[in-house]
């Protein structure tokens, strides 16, 4: 099995996330290489073969997406369309030969599907390599090829360096997580977190902004003290703080408040099944199934919570 620069790569999925991910593949693809795509709605694939005419090639099912590719990508929302995409016995991932092909899934989804698909293809493709490979960033960092990726493998897999030579166009850091699934587990832990620093963040604005302080400064106290975050400076939940964040956007584009909702069940579920307390994870599902049906918060980025929380929004100050 080798992936090289040569390599034709397979993309299936090109919603919010892989549509970005995709482009950024075909944007660094050289010679007569070819990125194949795939997706349920065919605009989206139009849109890529347009950009990118002489390096991306539609394709009519998944099926034929693993046939003309050495490596399939696939970036779908929950594990019942990674079932699908890899197991569907007429049109899946899985009903072509995927012998010595390399698969890796960027999907955040449980743990238990991933085991489901891993074992399929290990029982019957003996000599093909799948991976759990889920993401970090968002739509911003999809689009800009700033992806985080947690690999789910060790540092001594022998595909490991094709994998990130071919990750680096999508990302800028590729972390192997020590072994199948351990990508997911830590994506999972890792959008627990998220979650709770968004709730958090989003009380603590707007505490601060409802006693007088201004959003700037008080961001400004966040970010040069203990309770700094990534999430805090890149992607604050109070509008008017960052002009290029969602919050500032009304809440859009990024990362749906479903999505998050959907991980952060998710990460609950894992606990339980390791036997990990959590002490905060009920208040937090419950905020963002809360935010998830609100009409005011539906489709928008997950940051949204701040408004679900009655943060002030048009805080004194603020230039619109």
């Amino acid at each position: 099995m080798s992936v090289t620069e040569d390599s034709n790569i397979g993309f299936i999925g090109l919603g919010a996330m892989g549509r970005g991910m995709a482009a950024n593949l075909a944007k660094r693809r050289s010679g007569d290489s070819k990125v194949y795509v795939y997706d349920v709605v065919d605009g989206l694939m139009n849109d890529l073969l347009s950009e990118h005419p002489d390096i991306v090639r539609k394709s009519k099912s998944a099926k034929e997406v693993s046939e003309l590719s050495d490596i399939i990508f696939t970036m779908v929302p929950e594990g019942s369309h990674v079932r699908d995409v890899y197991m569907s016995t007429t049109q899946g991932i899985c009903s072509a030969d995927i012998s010595n092909k390399v698969l890796v899934d960027c999907s955040t989804i449980d743990i238990a599907t991933c085991i489901v698909v891993r074992d399929h293809i290990a029982t019957n493709f003996p000599s093909a390599r799948f991976y759990d490979a889920p993401v970090s960033g968002g739509t911003i960092g999809a689009a800009n090829g700033s992806l985080s990726f947690f690999l789910g493998c060790g540092e001594n897999d022998p595909t490991l360096p094709h994998l990130q030579a071919l990750l680096a166009n999508m990302g800028k850091r590729i972390i192997p997580c020590g072994g199948p699934t351990l990508g997911l587990a830590a994506k999972l832990a890792h959008n627990y977190l998220g979650g709770l620093i968004f709730i958090a963040g989003s009380e603590a604005m707007n505490m601060g902004i409802r006693a007088g302080l201004d959003a700037r400064v008080l961001a400004n106290v966040f970010s040069a003290g203990a309770a700094q975050s990534t999430i805090m400076d890149r992607f604050n939940p109070v509008p008017g703080i960052l002009p290029d964040s969602p919050s500032s956007n009304n809440y859009a584009p990024g990362f749906k408040i479903q999505l998050h909702r959907k991980d952060f069940g998710l990460a609950i579920d894992m606990a339980k099944e390791v036997g990990s307390r959590l002490a905060l994870g009920d208040a937090g599902l419950q905020t963002f199934k809360g935010a998830s049906s609100d009409p005011r918060c539906k489709d928008l980025d997950s940051s949204v919570v701040y408004r679900y929380l009655g943060g002030v929004e048009d805080w004194p100050g603020r230039v619109i």
